[in-house]
């Protein structure tokens, strides 16, 4: 599937510097189009956030500091996390005989519940979840849920929040050092290669797991950090 690339013109310029996009079906355009306030939410927080010292330095954990201070971003915006159950409901319907003296039908009924996976955040048919530094299967799971509530005329689109590798790899040995850590304490900011971010995301939105459900990406990168504009002539060279 071929990539798209409405949000150069669809999201503002102000936030468009600050992070690094990518989209399938026209997905900024769409969601802006079709769900214009949520939208302008969504900017508005990406506008706000910034990325701090402590999200390159400190483990996540079950839930980092950053993806806590965007999760309360959105909820308390109106946000909700959420999440697509499927329940099939099945009817045996019985016939009346009317020499047996049966006059209605007799139905029996047994119904199957399938519980899905969570969404962080949903409003105005949006979807939204934050891969900051999580396991790459996670995206997987993701898009399911896209592709689920998408079919099910749930939601319009999702915008999917996740970061970059190479620039924020050098960013955080750069933040390392300066705070005194040794060149091989330093080395292993994000070192691991098998969590969530735009190598993981973009062979999986190009072979079309998310089905029709467009899907804008946003990742966190290094013009997002909280002292990009004063440093920009730090160090990238681990």
């Amino acid at each position: 599937m071929d990539l798209t690339a409405s949000f150069e013109t669809a999201v503002p310029a102000d936030v468009f510097v600050r992070y690094e996009f990518f989209e399938t079906r026209n997905a900024a355009s769409i969601l802006r189009a079709t769900n214009e306030a949520a939208f302008a939410q969504v900017m508005e927080i990406l506008r706000e956030f910034e990325l701090i010292d402590d999200d390159l330095v400190l483990p996540g954990g079950e839930e980092s500091g950053l993806a806590k201070r965007l999760n309360y971003a959105f909820r308390s915006r109106g946000w909700r996390e959420g999440r697509v159950d499927t329940v099939i409901k099945l009817q045996l319907r019985l016939m009346p005989f009317a020499e047996a003296g049966e006059t209605e039908a007799r139905v029996e009924e047994s119904s199957v519940t399938n519980e899905g996976y969570k969404v962080d955040n949903v409003r105005d048919r949006i979807a939204m979840d934050l891969e900051w530094n999580a396991k790459d299967g996670n995206l997987d799971r993701d898009l399911a849920a896209y592709r689920a509530l998408y079919e099910a005329g749930l939601i319009n689109g999702a915008i999917l929040v996740t970061r970059t590798v190479d620039d924020l790899r050098a960013l955080g040995y750069f933040v390392r050092v300066e705070a005194g850590m040794s060149d091989a304490e330093a080395r292993k900011v994000l070192s691991t290669s098998t969590t969530t971010n735009t190598k993981k995301l973009l062979p999986r939105l190009q072979r079309g797991d998310a089905g029709g459900c467009p899907v804008l990406a946003v990742a966190i990168c290094e013009r997002t950090w909280r002292d990009w504009q004063t440093q920009r002539d730090y160090d990238r060279k681990i």
